[in-house]
């Protein structure tokens, strides 16, 4: 096999495509991270954050993946029974961290690839007792779009119980308004529809969130939205940042609302329906139908097709794609259209695709 071509097109599932005007952002000098200028970065940086999210709530700004706010969101909010909510791999990643916290998890799992019902989330609600609620709005291992309006409703008629929300692979690409749909904590990471280089997220803080978090005993230290809103406060950080961060996601917000949020939902969807149909043509969408992420689309190969092998085929072509995640592996793929793609870059990925598909790629049945 012929070895990849280097610097080819990211089309995962995050990590993204990175712009050159984030990447000189990356490259400024360094300044000092509890001086004026940096204040004046994390303040701005902090507002349009809380715009993207469409919140009056503190945001928090985190050197950390998103997977550290996940933490921060049960250590901080679940007293004692968590419901966590799963059709995929980082559902059940909320699971697995409420239990590693020492907290109880109170499991509703749907099949992969199929959406989870409001009415489902209602049952459980009813019978079982629980403080918090967890979801992943758009599942990556699926390339799933839970109903997170319908669910949002549902939490609705149970104010007693906080709903944490991570839209690490939405946010940016798909709207999100989490004061008219009550989220208590909303999380998110910034390398993918974002598009910045991995290793930075943040989070919007309920006040409800922060009642609980001010009584929760045994939360830890650098995760403790206490400490995170003095900070806040002060427009800091309690801990060093990670200040190349505040520079590009700054700059990337700007981009982002100087584009238009309405147009580049927009064009996320334009880019998802490409893939979509493709998909639909020359194998199968393991989405359940309705149910389609706009971000990012998993691709089954039916009968004995081999995921990772196509989509190392793809990488000779110039093109990265990923595999299936975790169980999906061995018969799927995910390609990731979201962040600085546009449709014209979708095309072309889809070109190269053809081509493979076209030539019998050893990788497909």
């Amino acid at each position: 096999m012929n070895p990849p071509k280097r610097n080819a097109l990211l089309f995962t599932p995050g990590p993204t495509r990175v712009h050159p005007d984030i990447l000189a952002e990356m490259a400024r000098p360094a300044i000092h991270h509890r001086g004026p200028e940096s204040r004046e970065l994390h303040r701005r940086t902090a507002e349009l954050c809380a715009r993207l999210l469409s919140t009056r709530q503190p945001v928090f700004l985190s050197t950390s993946s998103a997977t550290g706010l996940m933490e921060a969101a049960v250590r901080n909010c679940v007293r004692k029974r968590c419901l966590t909510l799963s059709g995929g791999a980082f559902g059940d990643r909320w699971r697995e961290i409420v239990l590693a916290c020492g907290k109880e998890a109170v499991p509703l799992n749907v099949e992969w690839g199929m959406a989870i019902r409001p009415e489902q989330v209602e049952e459980i609600l009813e019978r079982e007792s629980v403080d918090s609620v967890t979801l992943v709005h758009n599942e990556t291992s699926t390339g799933v779009a839970h109903p997170l309006g319908a669910i949002a409703e549902v939490m609705g008629r149970h104010p007693d119980i906080l709903f944490l929300v991570d839209v690490v692979s939405s946010v940016g690409g798909m709207p999100i308004d989490v004061d008219d749909l009550g989220i208590d904590v909303c999380l998110a990471g910034v390398q993918k529809a974002l598009a910045l280089p991995p290793g930075f997220s943040f989070c919007s803080v309920s006040e409800r969130a922060m009642r609980r978090s001010e009584a929760m005993p045994g939360k830890g230290f650098y995760f403790d939205f206490v400490r995170l809103r003095e900070g806040a406060r002060r427009y800091q950080s309690p801990y060093t940042p990670s200040t190349h961060h505040l520079f590009a996601l700054r700059r990337q917000l700007e981009r982002v609302f100087s584009e238009g949020l309405d147009a580049r939902f927009r064009r996320h969807r334009r880019m998802a329906d490409l893939v979509r149909d493709w998909a639909g043509r020359r194998f199968q969408l393991f989405a359940e139908p309705g149910f389609e992420s706009d971000t990012l689309t998993c691709v089954k190969i039916p009968g004995s097709g081999d995921g990772a092998g196509f989509a190392d085929s793809l990488h000779q072509e110039g093109f990265q794609i990923s595999s299936g995640y975790g169980k999906l592996r061995a018969d799927t793929f995910r390609i990731g259209h979201m962040g600085e793609h546009s449709p014209e870059d979708v095309n072309r990925l889809l070109a190269a695709a053809d081509r493979l598909v076209n030539g019998k790629s050893a990788a497909l049945p």
